[in-house]
């Protein structure tokens, strides 16, 4: 596949945290604009922090990671958050903060990135909408159900109208109900256009899927 049609590529790529800890090996895979692609395997196996590759969180300890052209294996340091607004990143460590509201927490990335009160509210809003939570916008995320918590980090991971959405465990402990709604969130983004790349451990979920890469100890198992 070549540049003009991928939006995330790994040459070869390994990460090793010591001589006795290897999270990859040896991973080639290729996403195209605008796929929909989840990646599964059990815990360990290295989903993680091949996400957090993609978005510069983690850096490669042999190979390449290419993100819609650009070299993340070599990316400075000053360009990361650059980088990070065309991703969306829906990740367990990233919790909605709960000293302030729904719509508070949507505005943050974009306040971050220097838009004024006013844009940054009506963008958040109209996430929130998109996410059929508009009205628990001024709502406190502990007042929120399990989904609907994580359909608003769907909605403050968007709110930047990133090309990419990295989802570690969108639906993990959630109803099937639920994680339906969440699942159907991200296809709708999807639809529109928006590169997802979703880890799972929910087979309905994955056979379901139009594509999904296997990972087993840190290495692809089939063709990626």
């Amino acid at each position: 596949m070549d540049n003009q049609t991928s939006m995330i590529e790994f040459r070869n790529v390994s990460k090793h945290y010591s001589a006795d800890v290897t999270a990859l090996r040896d991973i080639s895979l290729t996403v195209a604009k605008g796929e929909l692609v989840f990646l599964a395997g059990p815990s360990g196996a290295g989903k993680s922090t091949l996400m957090k590759m993609i978005a510069a969180m983690e850096r490669p300890s042999a190979g390449q990671v290419i993100v819609n052209g650009q070299d993340i294996s070599r990316i400075k340091p000053v360009a990361v958050p650059f980088l990070r607004r065309n991703l969306g990143l829906i990740f367990q460590q990233q919790r909605l903060l709960t000293d302030r509201s729904v719509l508070a927490n949507v505005m943050l990335p974009l306040l971050v990135t220097g838009a004024s009160r006013h844009q940054a509210e009506q963008r958040a809003r109209a996430a929130l909408d998109k996410v059929g939570l508009a009205e628990r916008a001024e709502a406190q995320p502990l007042a929120l159900s399990g989904g609907e918590q994580q359909r608003v980090s769907i909605a403050r991971a968007i709110v930047n109208r990133p090309q990419v959405i990295l989802a570690d465990e969108p639906t993990a402990n959630l109803d099937r109900a639920s994680a339906n709604k969440v699942l159907d969130t991200l296809k709708a983004f999807n639809a529109a256009g928006v590169t997802c790349l979703i880890s799972s451990h929910d087979e309905q979920m994955l056979d379901a899927a139009a594509r999904v890469i296997h990972l087993h100890q840190g290495q692809l198992e089939g063709a990626a």
